[in-house]
């Protein structure tokens, strides 16, 4: 197996949805593969994490802070792109 064809399956393999066969492959190579191992372990916490917390209230001045900056953003994107094409 090659890291590409880890990668193209990292999600079924974290949630359990891969066959025997290709899960043992996939154990072998993560075996030898230190950045694939890596990938792996931060995927599963990043799922335990999500999947066992109750979402987290983000604060109003942050919501109206952040909406803000990604609109201004948006905005002068759109006006970039209005003049690109001018």
């Amino acid at each position: 197996m090659r890291c590409r064809e880890l990668l193209d399956a990292l999600s079924d393999y974290v949630d359990g949805e891969l066959d025997e066969s290709l899960c043992a492959d996939i154990e072998e190579h993560l075996k030898d593969c230190n950045p694939c191992r890596v990938e792996v372990d931060t995927v599963k916490k990043t799922v335990t994490l999500f999947r066992d917390h109750l979402p987290y209230e983000i604060p109003w001045a942050v919501q109206d802070r952040l909406h803000r900056v990604l609109l201004e953003r948006w905005r002068k994107k759109r006006w970039r792109k209005k003049k690109n094409s001018a």
